[in-house]
């Protein structure tokens, strides 16, 4: 996968702050929000995203979007997971 040409995407898409983050193995977010849209573009492992009663698993090459202000937990796969993060 391309991120420079993944990051050029998000910014097509209004997101402003764009980074890449990296969670070790089995890393878990409990429920939380965020102030802010984001987009998880997974590069590399899986992370399993539960939101508004529903829980899918995103893999490399997959995206999941977080809307401002969702409630939703995180649990990274057993090998861990890189993605790049777009907020706006």
């Amino acid at each position: 996968m391309n991120e420079e040409h993944l990051e050029g995407q998000l910014r097509k898409e209004g997101f402003s702050h764009i980074y890449a983050w990296q969670d070790r193995p089995n890393a878990f977010y409990p429920d939380h929000t965020h102030p802010v849209e984001t987009a998880h573009l997974i590069l590399e492992g899986e992370m399993t995203l539960t939101m508004d009663g529903q829980t899918h698993t995103f893999r490399a090459g997959e995206r999941c979007d977080v809307r401002t202000g969702a409630l939703h937990s995180a649990r990274i796969g057993p090998y861990g997971c890189r993605y790049l993060i777009g907020e706006k």
